[in-house]
C-alpha cells in the first residue's frame, strides 16, 4: 500500500467526527450480535482495502452493523461479502471467493473498496451531515488513486457519494444529468467511467432485485473498461 493510503487510513480509524455514529458503532461491538458474542468487533471507521494502482473502484455505502463494523474490512463477515466476493473473484479482481476476517489472506487485483461512510449507520442510513463529514477522506482517497478508469457505485447514496465529488472539483455542476438505475453507464468529465449497480445488500439479493448474474455483468463491464487502451 502506497504510504498516503497509509496515512490516510490510519486517519479515517482514529476519526471521530460524527457523535452518533461513534456511539453505534462502539454500542453495536459491545452489544454484539448473538451469533459473534465472543468475537472482539472493530467497531471503529473502516479504512478502504485493496490495489493501490487499481483501475476499478467500487464506493459502497457504509460498513455493516455485524460485518464491517466486526471484522475491520469492507464487505467482510456479511451477507453482502458473501455475495460480492465470490464474484469478484470470479472476474478476476479477487484473489479468493471468500471474505471472513482481516486476516484471512484476501487481496484485490486492480480493483479498491471504499465507502461513502465508514461508520456503521443506524439503519445503513447516514445523514447528510455524516456523509458531509466523510467526502474528505474520499477526496483525498480519489486523489491518491491515480490509475483509476472505472468507479462502480454500489447504491445510490454511493453513486451521488461519486457524483458529489466530481461537483466539489467543479467538474460537474449539477447531479440532475445522470440517473442513478443498475447497469447505467456515464463517462465522466474527468476521463472514469463511472458504472451504478443495485447494492448487494442482503434485502436486494434475497429478493431477486439483484441476481448474482447482474452483478457480475457489471463488474466484467467494469473489467472491459479498466483493460481500454
Amino acid at each position: 500500500m502506497s504510504s498516503a493510503l497509509t496515512v490516510l487510513n490510519h486517519e479515517v480509524v482514529e476519526c471521530t467526527r460524527c457523535p452518533r455514529l461513534v456511539a453505534y458503532r462502539e454500542q453495536i461491538g459491545r452489544e454484539k450480535r448473538r451469533a459473534y458474542h465472543d468475537h472482539e468487533y472493530w467497531a471503529r471507521p473502516v479504512p478502504g482495502f485493496g490495489d493501490p494502482h487499481a483501475r476499478v473502484l467500487i464506493l459502497g455505502l457504509a460498513p455493516g452493523a455485524h460485518g464491517s463494523n466486526r471484522t475491520g474490512r469492507p464487505f467482510t463477515g456479511d451477507a453482502s461479502g458473501k455475495f460480492m466476493y465470490p464474484i469478484l473473484y470470479k472476474v478476476g479482481f479477487a484473489s479468493q471467493p471468500d471474505a471472513d476476517h482481516r486476516d484471512d489472506g484476501l487481496s484485490l487485483l486492480d480493483c479498491y473498496i471504499t465507502a461513502a461512510v465508514r461508520c456503521a449507520p443506524p439503519d445503513n442510513k447516514p445523514l447528510p451531515s455524516e456523509l458531509a463529514n466523510c467526502a474528505s477522506f474520499l477526496d483525498r482517497e480519489l486523489a491518491i488513486l491515480k490509475n483509476l478508469r472505472v468507479v462502480v457505485a454500489l447504491g445510490k447514496i454511493g453513486f451521488d457519494a461519486y457524483l458529489n465529488y466530481l461537483k466539489r472539483l467543479s467538474l460537474i455542476q449539477s447531479r440532475a444529468a445522470y440517473a442513478f438505475a443498475h447497469a447505467a453507464s456515464y463517462p465522466m468529465p474527468n476521463g472514469v467511467v463511472l458504472l451504478a449497480s443495485y447494492h448487494p445488500s442482503n434485502q436486494n439479493t434475497a429478493t431477486g432485485k439483484l441476481t448474482a448474474t447482474m452483478f457480475e455483468q457489471v463488474f466484467r463491464e467494469a473489467k472491459r473498461i479498466a483493460a481500454r487502451k
